[in-house]
């Protein structure tokens, strides 16, 4: 690594044909921090975080990680990513898929660690062995989230990281994301579950029309909106409303 700054984010432009979908973006992240970004479906969440894994190209602006260019392959080996729509091999059991993973990184699997994972994230453990064509959604998506969180990397960005699961599985996650936070890794995440986010992040930043409408801690946050719940005050934020 080059620098000790996990991500930055400079004046990034994007659009889909005539569809402007991100403008000016900025953003830098914190060592040690949990970072939340909130928006409307299709909005351009998504897209924002595929353009910071250098799987999109921007039209303007400019993307690092850990002082590299995120377009080099040697930026992207000091993050684990979990997609919205995560989706391996039917085939593979879990165990296989985590421990390919691990190949991808060049680090060994250690299988009780694996266990332990999976205990950590409300997953029966013996699951591991069984093909992933057998397991619901919410075990699917634990699965993706037991890969990402073992390879204990400095950043981990996780795109809808709650999407099936159920909410013991939900606080069950926030405190393993706390505990990463605690050991110095920086995590991004997507959500559309507004108290989840008030929770665990320690900034937010919300996207609307292109841009962003707020950056800053949730502290700020709650300061200035304590007079209404977080739903509304987002409806604030975005000028919409009910």
């Amino acid at each position: 690594m080059t620098s000790s700054c996990p991500l930055s984010v400079s004046e990034i432009c994007h659009h889909f044909g005539a569809q402007r979908v991100l403008d000016g973006i900025s953003l830098t992240l914190n060592q040690g921090e949990i970072f939340g970004l909130i928006g409307l479906n299709g909005i351009g969440k998504t897209t924002l975080l595929k353009i910071i894994l250098g799987l999109l190209r921007p039209d303007a602006g400019s993307v690092t990680l850990f002082g590299e260019p995120s377009h080099q392959a040697s930026a992207r080996r000091h993050l684990a990513y979990l997609p919205e729509k995560f989706n391996p091999s039917k085939y593979m059991t879990g165990k296989e898929y985590i421990a390919l993973a691990h190949r991808y990184y060049h680090l060994p699997y250690d299988h009780e660690k694996g266990r332990a994972e999976a205990q950590s994230l409300g997953l029966n453990p013996d699951a591991l062995d069984r093909r992933i064509a057998s397991y619901s959604k919410g075990m699917g998506q634990k699965t993706g989230l037991i890969a990402a969180l073992m390879l204990s990397t400095p950043l981990i960005i996780l795109d809808e990281p709650m999407s099936g699961l159920d909410p013991m599985a939900r606080i069950q996650l926030k405190a393993r994301l706390q505990k990463a936070r605690a050991q110095g890794q920086t995590i991004l995440f997507s959500s559309h579950i507004l108290a989840d986010i008030e929770e665990i992040c320690d900034r937010i930043a919300i996207i609307h029309d292109a841009q962003f409408r707020y950056v800053g801690t949730t502290q700020e946050f709650q300061t200035r909106y304590r007079d209404i719940s977080l739903e509304h005050a987002f409806l604030s934020i975005i000028g919409a409303t009910v």
